[in-house]
């Protein structure tokens, strides 16, 4: 069985990227509705935030693709927390908001797609370097599925905010 020990660096980023995407979900689902689970997206911003933080404590030589998604991935958490919290939501930050924690969530997903093909074995043997058909289409496809969450959530949620009931 696989265990992910919290208590080491890849266990403990992996814990933390896992909180993030389940907790983007909720969040992703109240923006699509026009409303804001304060609850979701704190915890939603806080996770995805340190793992991408934490992604950079790694051992390496030169600045990979995961250090450039990481570095897009923390600017669009730095915007969302100023939309968020620095200007309340007020005018155009509202769907400031919903458009950077949206793609922001987009971007844990790409990451999970691309681990997922390098972890699972029947995934790695039909893309073993990532640059094979079955791979870009599935970064296609959900690449196409978060293009349309985003430009959802920024007409709903951008119109207006309602506060969603603590879940």
């Amino acid at each position: 069985m696989f265990v992910l020990d919290p208590t080491t660096l890849v266990g403990f980023h992996t814990w933390l990227s896992i909180i993030a995407i389940v907790a983007g979900i909720p969040m992703t689902a109240a923006l699509l509705k026009g409303h804001l689970s304060q609850r979701w997206n704190g915890v939603y911003l806080s996770t995805s935030a340190a793992t991408d933080i934490t992604g950079y404590v790694f051992p390496f030589s030169g600045v990979l693709p995961s250090h450039i998604v990481g570095a897009i991935s923390l600017l669009l958490l730095a915007i969302a927390a100023v939309a968020l919290y620095g200007k309340g939501l007020q005018g155009a930050w509202r769907r400031t908001y919903a458009i950077t924690a949206v793609l922001s969530f987009y971007l844990l997903i790409f990451v999970l797609v691309a681990q997922l093909f390098l972890k699972v074995a029947v995934l790695r043997d039909m893309a073993p370097t990532q640059s094979e058909p079955p791979f870009a289409i599935s970064q296609g496809i959900v690449l196409a599925i978060f293009l349309a969450l985003t430009v959802l959530a920024a007409r709903r949620f951008g119109n207006g905010v309602n506060f969603a009931r603590p879940a």
